[in-house]
């Protein structure tokens, strides 16, 4: 077993051994290395043998790392041979020395550590870095020697025992960089290259590390003190910080070092080596002129994945380099890098990444020689080789890097002016490289890039994108790297929110966007039909993308209603299958690595305040737009905008400041002639400083804001202002003795460079003509010569420009001729872009520019505002043009990420733009060719059906589109399963004008179609009939259930206005929406009432609408699907106070009203009474529809409908109503109503009686439950509790008995007012005062003139029977309850029976009278004073307006007496007052005036007579009822009567002795004790005047002759004894009872008065009739006269008889009948007596 320490002596012994064996030792020119070769032997093997002496112990096999002092080798004594070995030209000594160089470095035993003893300045290992380095010579170095030097400096970078820094670390990049370049060997230069990049992954890890390393320790260091207790001594720590502190301080295991570096070299160069020799046949390939073929180019791995990313394990050995260090100047090559920096650094480690990437950027910067560039020169391949370090440093930065100001300064400051140049390259390799590695900036670095992104953009990616005349090379690498910047839903929003809400910078997202949506629709993309098809798809694939990081971003916002779906998507590579997620595209890429916490720039992204900068910046593009066309008027609209206030400064800073206004244009304006134009001059000079600035400097300063314009007084003007503004800047200066000086110089200047520069001028102007020119120009003076010489130097060498601006290359034009002519055109283009990007790339490289990181999810809403119709455009096109597979797939994508977007965001407008377009690619619409389906038709309708199933909660009224789409799809299918296909359309166009419904547009025969086209039209439409797009559709319907509230709502009205489309159509109607609303109304009946209301308010009206369709079949199906919907949901319940029932059971009510359809309306009645026989104890509101139904089947005329309906309302009065009042209580009324309409169905009389009799059931209901109707509010709260029962109960049933009254035929309502009156009779002891109230006036309704029957015969016949009955019923309630309603209602019962009265119907009139008789008689014992006073007085009027009077006033011709009606009723006949006059009246209706005046010549006279002479007669029989009233009411009826007959009797038997005054008085029951005195006289007032009427008639023999011949005639001329001898009478016993009554003895000299003067006058009157008759009418009369004068005592005897003495005395003469004569008899012979004239004794 061999020692430990023999491993040195191993590899240096056979190293050096090697070395002295070589033939070319023995040269003299090795002599020196021969010598120091054995000397170092020597040294060895001495040391070895002292060594072995000491020795006590065995040592392993294998070989430790040296790690203390007695162990290191000794570099100055060992090093020497090696180093003059590789100086040595012998290839193979320098290969031995390398290895032994490299094995010593790797294993540790040559550390370097130490200071060099030929430079102290530097350590060992710089020489021994800078040694290996010599070896290389340049390409004549062998290959092995080229080998061996990459081994060992990869060894010495990436070794963790030795430091290698600063300039060493430079060589050996350098080195190893020109090995890459100089080799011939292809293993060589893939070997350099593999060991650059994993220098550079080394160099870069190991600044991170150290950085890492250092912040965890501060954190330590932090916690130390913070912690008064810590155990860190006794816990282990953890292995990566043992590991670093283990490298620290240098105590690294030897073995692990061996192993891990000499595996790690050997790996990499092994690998590298053999895929250099597999890819060496395809690099021939390419050398030998293999060119980019016209087919899709593959994909580069610089755009494709990391470069490089091989990393060593991460160390640091420089513990004692904390320090800050100053870079010195290095140099890497001649030319490459020659610059001092100043810059301070933390760590040696930053220095040494800082040194190498900028390095790599300067030779990246490297221009390539003009002409063609050959693919094997060292700058171009220096160049890619440079790009592509940059590439896998910028891949594999670390947070260092990303943050660090001094690699951000170095990458804004190298880099990216690197960038502007190679970006740019017609060299396809570096093109592509600089695409990869600003895409890698966007991601990595975008924080602190803004303003760079934008140079890169605006002036090469999307300039390259946008110009015709670029190839498709460069178009196709720039769509892929777009591909990957569009990947990345955290870039695609940045960029939008930083530079298009920026109101500074260009609208790179929209632009971008457009762009890509032209590339995507193949407008000018200049290529062949492949590559176009290929750059389509690459375009589409962008903006997919885009979208898809747009639904990305705003996920936290969707909510998907279904989760799940078997629909297939039309791509799976491109959908999401349904589930949710459009995108697999991530928001937390790498690209949020840039934003770090330590980045000072980054702001917070407000939505609104983005948006408002986005809508101010949209106005701010205007009005540059319009400016920059006419430049008064933009700014006007710049004011009015309030972006630019009125002042010539404000306008001046706008011209310094916006680079988007047309530099010309600038000129113009300022050098206008205008006071405004001169002071907005005057201010835009002003604004600029020019202290300290050469003349020549300050001019370029001033013109390079705006071009000169070409009138020369402008250019005088700015001139002049210039001129004095430098002066004014460097009045200290005093070159210029004045400003004309200035202005003069400055002019010369201006003409200088116009000379020098310009292609038309010929021969140019000397220096010496120029100096002459401007002789005398310093106030006479010359300026110095050397001054205006070095003015001429400088002006022709630099031409004086304008500040670079955006480049616009040219778009559109007239086509290239050639390939050729295109190139150049590109080249010169590119060149342009270049000067443009690198000048914006330097001016940006020092500004600091915030970013804003954007967080916000409403960022996507504006985003996609601003670019859906260039995305609706590119997918439109890319539909309806291009059948291909991928890029039909594509554009449904698009189109469903977008729909996506527009639905969340709740953008209507968008959304049905996107929904319209994805249907109407469907052609399922109603003007498409169904005939002309495809597969991308068919995946269309995947996608739609897709949509509706993932979107549904936003798609609002797009709803409509998707499901017109579904209907047709389903008439498709029919189609397509050949069960249809007389239904598909030949038709090519649509007319115009021609409007069909969709199902129309199918209807059209297929005769001419062939049969081939069939059956492939059959086969692609077969599909549609697949299971997974029938699953799928159902599945929409099914998942109704998860749409939300609002989104149900719009899915249900689509859906209806779907069904009426598929209903209307009148050739061929289809239910198959109808069938789809009956489905989604089971699935969404779970949801809750709030929600379920809306959709059935829709879906209720919808079937009201469909259940009144003319044709059977459907109106059937909707109704008997409204029965199986209602008994799903009546069979849930219904709590109280709910009303949903009522709702969903309306549209019952609405079809049994509307449709007029027996078979209908039977079908209705059947499906409610189903409902009733079955689901009674559930049913709540509901009642109310039904008897709503059952209230429309009442009035029906079909037996079978009416009976079925009575039947179930009998049963739910019977026995429902028995069980579940409670819930019924509600629809009480309706019920009643119910009822109320069977009972007035004319076509069926046993129904009404028998609903008559239901009726007064629910009277009892009402009467056992009034405390139900009191504690149930119901709807309308504002009834008190106590007026429930009222309201609710007794107020419907007496209301509909009277519309039963007033409807029906005489037998029902009869009947109706029996029951009526019944119900009160019974049950009126439990109703209150207002109760009555109301009743009363529904009762007076009976009596409505505006509500009697039109025809006359039925008015006649209505007052006979109806209101006669109704009057007595009314007076007969009245009396029984009177106590309760006479304070209430007595005054409304006087003025219906003084309606009554009036009437021309002699019965109604009798009533009026007989009832108020009855009243009086019944109740008078109850009046008061004052009812008595009102009781007279209505009887009083009644008189007035019943005396007829007209019979006195008539003459031929009168049409109107008196106001008496001309309205008659039927015939009268009054023996007692006519005999036999039969009174004929017309039975018609008086017609109104106007119809009365045209008729009014065919009216015969006499009709019109025959009318008033029925009314006077009917006023003649009242007055008798009236005189007849009073007489029953003051003394009961029959008391006159019996009076009359016993006066009569005693007569007759001639009795002396009647019974004295008062004996009858005893057995008087009238009302005459509760009248006073007064209202007896009033009586005896009206009476008096009845008679002296009747007198007057009686007596005017003329006036009744003209009646009698005028008609009003019976067997004897007309008259009115009646009137004139009861109305008498009744004066008289109403006299003669208050004469004798000792209650009024203070009236009695009144009645005395009166009754003599009425006596008197009856004497005188009697004693002048000639009539027999008329004598024979007054016996009653002068009985009761003297018979009552007869009972008087002889006091009043004496009074009487001594005034009528005379007049009895002339009665004597006159004929009398024998009972008159007997009374006068005993009135003479009693008058002897009492006045003394005879001795009582004698008679």
């Amino acid at each position: 077993m061999k020692q430990p320490h023999s491993a040195k002596e191993m590899f240096i012994t056979r190293a050096l051994e090697k070395i002295l064996s070589d033939k070319e030792i023995k040269r003299s020119y090795h002599s020196q290395l021969k010598k120091a070769c054995e000397v170092a032997l020597k040294d060895i093997k001495s040391e070895v043998s002292f060594r072995e002496e000491g020795a006590k112990e065995d040592r392993s096999d294998t070989l430790p790392l040296p790690k203390d002092g007695s162990t290191v080798i000794d570099a100055d004594k060992y090093f020497l041979p090696f180093e003059l070995a590789c100086q040595s030209k012998c290839s193979r000594i320098v290969v031995i020395a390398l290895d032994c160089l490299q094995k010593l470095i790797a294993y540790g035993h040559l550390v370097g550590g130490t200071p060099d003893n030929l430079n102290p300045g530097k350590l060992l290992i710089d020489r021994i870095v800078e040694t290996v380095c010599i070896c290389f010579q340049g390409t004549q170095t062998d290959e092995g020697v080229q080998l061996q030097i990459i081994k060992a400096l990869l060894t010495a970078v990436t070794s963790s025992s030795c430091e290698v820094h600063e300039g060493s670390v430079l060589q050996a990049v350098r080195t190893c960089y020109n090995i890459y370049l100089a080799s011939r060997n292809l293993i060589n230069q893939t070997t350099a290259k593999a060991t650059l990049t994993q220098m550079l992954n080394v160099i870069f890890a190991r600044m991170e590390s150290q950085a890492e390393l250092e912040e965890k320790k501060k954190i330590e260091d932090e916690q130390k003190v913070t912690q008064s207790d810590s155990n860190a001594e006794d816990s282990d720590p953890p292995s990566e910080l043992i590991v670093q502190d283990v490298q620290q301080n240098g105590e690294v295991d030897n073995e692990h070092a061996e192993h891990s570096t000499e595996e790690i070299v050997s790996s990499i160069v092994g690998e590298l080596i053999s895929a250099a020799v597999e890819s060496e046949t395809e690099n021939a390939v390419v050398q030998n002129g293999e060119h980019l073929s016209d087919e899709l180019p593959s994909t580069s791995p610089a755009l494709g994945r990391p470069v490089g990313k091989v990393r060593s394990p991460m160390s640091d050995q420089a513990s004692h380099h904390c320090s800050e260090y100053t870079e010195d100047t290095v140099s890497i090559e001649s030319g490459d890098l020659h610059e001092q920096t100043h810059t301070k650094f933390s760590h040696v480690l930053q220095k040494d990444a800082f040194l190498v990437f900028r390095s790599l950027c300067k030779l990246s910067m490297k221009p390539l020689p003009d002409g063609p560039v050959d693919p094997k020169s060292h700058e171009l391949r220096s160049k890619i080789l440079s790009l592509q370090l940059l590439l896998s440093i910028l891949q594999n930065a670390g947070p260092v890097f990303r943050t660090n100001d001094m690699f951000i300064n170095a990458i804004k400051q190298y880099l990216c002016v690197a960038l502007s140049k190679n970006g740019v390259s017609s060299v396809p390799d570096v093109f592509e490289l600089s695409l990869a590695i600003f895409v890698t900036l966007l991601s990595n670095f975008k924080t602190h890039l803004k303003m760079q992104i934008e140079v890169f953009f605006k002036e090469i990616f999307l300039n390259i994108l946008e110009t015709t005349s670029s190839s498709f090379e460069h178009k196709w690498m720039v769509i892929q790297a777009l591909t990957r910047i569009c990947a990345d839903a955290q870039s695609v929003v940045d960029i939008y929110i930083n530079y298009d809400c920026d109101l500074a910078l260009v609208n790179i997202f929209e632009r971008l966007v457009n762009d890509l949506s032209k590339i995507a629709q193949g407008v000018e993309l200049g290529a062949s039909l492949n590559q176009e098809k290929s750059m389509r798809i690459k375009g589409l694939e962008c903006l997919v993308s885009i979208l898809k990081c747009m639904v990305e971003w705003s996920r936290d916002i969707y909510v998907n209603p279904t989760p799940q779906t078997n629909l297939a998507s039309p791509a799976e590579n491109h959908s999401d299958s349904g589930k949710g997620s459009l995108s697999t595209h991530s928001s937390s890429s790498l690209l949020s690595a840039g934003s770090s916490q330590n980045v000072p720039n980054l702001r917070l992204d407000n939505p609104e305040q983005f948006e408002s900068i986005k809508q101010q910046k949209g106005i701010l593009e205007q009005g540059i737009d319009l400016f920059n066309r006419k430049p008064k008027k933009g700014l006007e609209f710049l004011r009015q905008q309030g972006l630019l206030q009125d002042t010539p400064k404000d306008v001046a800073a706008l011209f310094h400041n916006e680079e988007r206004l047309d530099n010309t244009v600038i000129g113009d304006f300022m050098g206008e002639n205008e006071n405004f134009n001169k002071e907005v001059m005057y201010e835009y000079v002003d604004l600029m400083n020019f202290a300290g600035r050469d003349f020549v400097s300050a001019l370029r300063g001033f013109l390079e804001g705006f071009r000169l314009p070409g009138e020369a007084q402008k250019i005088d003007r700015l001139m002049e202002k210039f001129a004095a503004r430098f002066c004014e800047c460097n009045s200290s200066m005093g070159i210029f003795a004045s400003a004309d000086t200035a202005y003069v110089l400055a002019y010369s200047i201006i003409m200088l460079a116009t000379d020098l520069h310009s292609v038309s001028v010929k021969q140019k102007m000397t220096k010496e003509q120029y100096i002459r020119m401007n002789r005398g120009i310093n106030d006479s003076k010359d300026l110095p010569e050397e001054y205006l010489s070095q003015i001429y130097d400088e002006i022709a060498e630099t031409e004086i420009s304008m500040k670079p601006t955006s480049s616009k290359p040219s778009r559109k034009g007239a086509p290239v001729g050639t390939e050729k002519q295109r190139k150049v055109i590109y080249n010169m283009e590119m060149e342009q872009m270049a000067h443009t990007a690198k000048a914006l790339m330097e001016s940006v490289s020092h500004l600091e520019a915030p970013f804003t990181a954007a967080t916000q999810l409403d960022h996507v809403r504006p985003m996609f505002k601003v670019a859906w119709t260039s995305f609706l455009a590119a997918f439109s096109i890319g539909l309806q043009v291009c059948d291909d597979p991928k890029i039909a797939s594509l554009c449904l994508d698009g189109l469903r990420c977008a729909i996506r977007i527009s639905c969340i965001f709740r953008m209507e407008l968008e959304r049905d733009a996107y929904v319209q377009a994805l249907s109407r690619f469907t052609l399922l619409t109603a003007n498409s060719q169904i005939t002309e389906m495809k597969a991308k038709n068919i995946d269309t309708i995947k996608t739609l059906i897709a949509v509706a199933q993932t979107d549904g909660n936003y798609l609002g009224k797009s709803w409509l589109e998707i499901l017109k789409c579904i209907s047709q799809l389903e008439l498709a299918q029919l189609i397509g399963t050949g069960v249809r296909t007389r239904y598909i359309s030949t038709s090519t166009t649509a007319k115009p004008g021609n409007h069909k419904t969709p199902d129309e547009s199918f209807a059209h025969p297929v005769s001419k179609m062939d049969q081939k086209r069939m059956a492939s039209l059959q086969e692609s439409m077969g599909e549609t009939s697949s299971q997974s797009v029938v699953v799928a559709v159902d599945r929409i319907f099914t998942g109704s259930t998860r749409l939300d509230g609002e989104a149900i709502v719009d899915f249900v009205t689509a859906l209806c206005h779907v069904s009426e489309e598929e209903l209307s159509s009148h050739a061929h109607p289809r239910m198959f929406s109808l069938q789809k609303i009956v489905e989604i109304s089971y699935y969404n009946m779970g949801r809750i009432r709030l929600q379920w209301s809306r959709i059935w308010e829709i879906l209720g009206d919808h079937f009201n609408k469909v259940g009144c369709n003319p044709n059977e079949d459907i109106a059937f199906f909707a109704v008997d699907s409204l029965r199986q919907l209602s008994m799903k949901f009546i069979e849930k319940g219904e709590f109280a106070n709910f009303r949903f029932q009522k709702d969903f059971l309306r549209p019952f009510e609405h079809i049994m009203k509307k449709n007029r359809s027996p078979t209908i309306r039977d079908m209705v009645v059947r499906c409610v009474a189903q409902m009733v026989n079955s689901q009674a104890h559930n049913i709540k509101s509901g009642w109310k529809n039904i008897f709503s139904v059952f209230h429309l089947a009442a009035s029906d005329y079909d037996e079978s409908i009416v009976e079925l309906a009575f039947q179930t309302m009998g049963k739910i009065i019977s026995s429902v109503f028995e069980k579940y009042f409670t819930a019924m209580i509600d629809s009480f009324q309706d019920a009643v109503k119910c009822l109320s309409e069977f009972a007035c169905n004319a076509a069926f009389p046993d129904t009404s009686m028998e609903a008559i009799r239901l009726i007064r059931n629910c009277a009892k209901y009402v009467s056992d439950r009034p405390q139900l109707f009191q504690e149930h509010a119901g709807e309308d709260l504002t009834i008190p509790a106590e007026d429930r029962v009222w309201v609710k109960g007794w107020f419907p049933v007496l209301f509909e008995l009277s519309c039963v009254i007033n409807r029906c035929k005489l037998d029902v309502r009869t009947r109706g007012l029996t029951v009526m009156f019944e119900i009160m009779k019974t049950y009126g002891d439990t109703f209150k005062h207002h109760w009555w109230r109301d009743i009363f006036r529904v009762l007076f309704r009976i009596f409505d003139n505006m509500k009697l029957p039109e025809q006359q015969n039925e008015k006649a016949e209505w007052m006979t029977t109806t209101c006669n009955h109704a009057l007595y019923a009314i007076v007969d309630v009245f009396t029984q309850y009177f106590d309760s309603l006479y304070e209430v209602l007595l005054d409304d019962l006087y003025v219906q029976l003084y309606w009554c009265v009036q009437q021309d119907n002699e019965q109604l009139a009798r009533s009026g009278t007989n009832c108020l008789e009855n009243l009086v008689i019944s109740c008078g014992n109850k009046f008061n004073e004052e009812t008595w006073d009102k009781t007279c007085a209505l009887v009083l009027d009644v008189f007035h307006k019943t005396l007829p009077t007209g019979l006195l006033t008539w003459r031929r011709g009168d049409l109107d007496v008196s106001g008496s009606s001309l309205h008659s009723s039927a015939a009268v006949h009054h023996e007692d007052v006519i005999d036999d006059a039969d009174v004929v009246t017309s039975r018609q209706r008086a017609p109104s005036q106007d119809h009365r005046e045209r008729r009014s010549h065919s009216l015969s006279k006499p009709a019109e007579d025959h009318r008033l002479f029925s009314s006077m007669l009917i006023k003649c029989v009242v007055q008798l009822e009236l005189i007849q009233t009073i007489d029953n009411i003051v003394f009961f009826p029959a008391t006159s009567r019996k009076e009359d007959a016993d006066n009569l009797a005693a007569a007759q038997a001639g009795l002396a002795d009647s019974p004295r005054e008062g004996s009858w008085q005893q057995e008087e029951q009238g009302m005459y004790l509760y009248l006073n005195s007064g209202q007896l006289f009033s009586l005896l007032d009206c009476l008096l005047e009845s008679h002296k009427f009747a007198k007057a008639f009686n007596a005017n023999h003329e006036q009744r002759n003209m009646l009698w011949k005028a008609g009003f005639k019976g067997k004897v001329k007309p008259n009115l004894l009646k009137q004139e001898t009861a109305s008498l009478a009744c004066v008289l016993r109403i006299l003669y009872q208050m004469y004798t009554d000792e209650n009024r003895r203070s009236s009695w000299p009144d009645v005395q008065k009166r009754l003599l003067a009425v006596c008197r006058e009856a004497l005188d009157y009697f004693l002048t009739l000639g009539s027999e008759s008329h004598r024979e009418a007054w016996s009653a009369l002068l009985l009761l006269f003297l018979t009552r004068t007869l009972k008087m005592p002889d006091e009043r005897f004496r009074v009487h008889a001594s005034v009528y003495y005379p007049l009895l005395c002339d009665m004597l003469g006159i004929e009398l009948k024998q009972e008159l004569r007997s009374v006068l008899r005993r009135f003479f012979v009693r008058i002897g007596p009492v006045f003394a004239i005879v001795k009582p004794n004698s008679l």
